[in-house]
């Protein structure tokens, strides 16, 4: 909430500035759950800004201590992770449709949500990551004939657009060179897998699995970015009480660890054991976050 009052007092004040969002999960750290598609797919808008613009003078991030205390996937991948359309020319279906598979749109009856899509014949519907309205894009053959936005709600559609620039809905990739490494390390972490384990299986079959996002960095071979990443030169302003709530989110994270550690290490029952992240994998440490003080004007 308060991200958002911010937001709309720097709109106010300084309407030319270029002001980019980074809002954090909606779910707790070890959660069984995914995070809300909206959020991740304004998470995942935000960081193509960061990627693909020259982030400077003018502009402003302006994120929570939640989200900045998250690891993210490479400025590498996200640079690279983008499908575009265009009227009037051939649109390769296997091709798109792997893309949206691959980077976490849901394939539904009905698109009503940003990160689903539908294929009905000659029609696509797509809600993008971090647009505001689907589009339908109206194919004769494999040719790209017509783009419109179209209302979510009465499915009426509206706008023409003259192109269709995709990004990905999730900050993982299901591919068969994700899926491998996530394999080899959550083998190399967790020992083989002999017993019934459906995040494992669900993973090896493709499929995504509930609250997979928090063995994000296997999908990765470990290596993943914070925001500060994103911004090598930037200046970081810590709003009020921001120290403590970042205290506090950390001593979070390492509560919430513990838990499952000791669930899964059998001494409390429960029928599929979850086999957490070490935090320093999906977290930055304290120390990690002290030098971003030492390196950046504060």
């Amino acid at each position: 909430a308060r991200m958002t009052h911010l937001v709309e007092a720097l709109g106010f004040f300084a309407p030319d500035l270029s002001i980019v969002t980074i809002p954090a999960w909606d779910c707790l750290p070890y959660d069984r759950v995914s995070p809300n598609a909206t959020i991740v797919a304004r998470r995942m808008d935000g960081l193509a800004q960061l990627t693909h613009a020259k982030i400077g003078a003018g502009h402003i991030v302006v994120t929570t201590v939640a989200a900045a205390l998250q690891r993210l996937p490479p400025p590498s991948v996200i640079a690279v992770a983008s499908f575009t359309v265009k009227v009037g020319q051939g649109v390769n279906l296997p091709a798109l449709q792997g893309f949206l598979e691959r980077n976490g749109y849901r394939r539904t009856g009905t698109v009503r949500e940003p990160g689903e899509y539908a294929l009905r014949g000659g029609i696509i519907d797509i809600f993008p990551a971090g647009h505001e309205e689907p589009s339908r894009l109206d194919l004769f053959g494999d040719n790209l004939e017509r783009i419109r936005l179209f209302d979510p709600l009465s499915q009426r559609s509206g706008d023409a657009r003259q192109s269709l620039h995709l990004l990905p809905a999730s900050e993982l990739f299901l591919d068969d060179k994700s899926i491998q490494k996530f394999r080899e390390g959550y083998r190399s972490l967790f020992g083989a897998v002999l017993k019934e384990d459906p995040l494992y299986e669900a993973v090896s079959a493709g499929q995504r699995y509930p609250g997979v996002e928090h063995w994000l960095p296997l999908f990765y071979g470990g290596e993943l970015a914070t925001l500060i990443d994103y911004l090598p030169q930037t200046t970081i302003s810590i709003d009020y009480q921001g120290e403590d709530a970042l205290a506090a989110r950390l001593d979070l994270i390492q509560e919430h660890y513990t838990a499952r550690r000791t669930i899964w290490e059998g001494k409390v029952s429960e029928s599929i054991a979850y086999k957490p992240l070490l935090p320093a994998m999906l977290y930055p440490e304290p120390s990690e976050v002290e030098a971003w003080w030492r390196r950046h004007p504060l």
